[in-house]
């Protein structure tokens, strides 16, 4: 069966609400949960999670709130955290693994640290034996992608296009496909502009899908009550994780 892995940004609008959204969405299907850690420039999103960050660092968003959300939430469903380097750089990354290890956080998703300088930074994930995904991109040749995915753990992050989330567009990926299946059989899992419109579609050759803009679009809808944003999201969630199954 293919999995579905559902970004979510942490502590809007309280630490409770995320962790009722989280175990709903687990409910519907979502089978690894990226917990989004707010930063003021999210390079890789678009203007929805973009949005996400700058209202939760708004509110007052602190990383004992994304702490105090992961401790209710790891224990129940497997789950990582996703976010840029500066915050785990100033907390201090180790740190930050040992929060990991304490709440049983599977590992990390950081978009902007380049592969060279993970090396520098791999014996610490193995030393707390957390996740550290790889990214492959339509951009990469066959040996970047053989470096890459080679000592892949938990699942390769796909990066559908050249550009950030939710922006929609489409690449032919079955070449990039093939290369990373014939080099690593660690789970590849396609991201950025899944949505329930385009999900069967992008899962076709891949293990499984990475939705987020789809989901946070309504976790910063205004007019949707806090109820209705949990129904929502997780019937989107129970969408798509059944269409990539037919």
């Amino acid at each position: 069966m293919k999995k579905l892995v559902g970004y979510i940004t942490s502590s809007i609008p309280s630490n409770d609400f995320t962790v009722d959204l989280a175990l709903s969405m687990k409910e519907a299907g979502v089978d690894i949960l990226e917990l989004g850690v707010p930063f003021s420039d999210p390079v890789a999103d678009g203007p929805v999670i973009e949005k996400a960050n700058h209202i939760a660092l708004n509110s007052g968003f602190k990383l004992k709130d994304l702490f105090e959300a992961s401790s209710k939430i790891a224990p129940q469903m497997d789950m990582l955290w996703m976010g840029y380097m500066n915050p785990f750089f100033h907390y201090g990354l180790e740190n930050f693994l040992k929060k990991a290890d304490e709440f049983g956080v599977n590992g990390m998703i950081i978009p902007d640290l380049p592969f060279e300088e993970a090396l520098l930074v791999n014996d610490t994930f193995e030393k707390y034996n957390k996740a550290n995904i790889s990214f492959v991109a339509p951009t990469h040749g066959e040996e970047r992608i053989k470096k890459v995915v080679e000592n892949s753990k938990k699942f390769i992050y796909m990066v559908a296009y050249a550009g950030i989330t939710g922006s929609g567009q489409s690449e032919d990926l079955s070449s990039i496909i093939s290369t990373v299946k014939k080099y690593s059989n660690t789970p590849l899992y396609i991201g950025f502009g899944v949505d329930e419109k385009s999900c069967k579609e992008k899962a076709k050759g891949v293990d499984g899908v990475i939705v987020g803009s789809a989901f946070v679009k309504h976790l910063v809808d205004e007019s949707l009550s806090n109820s209705e944003k949990i129904k929502k999201i997780s019937a989107i969630a129970k969408e798509i994780k059944e269409k990539i199954n037919e």
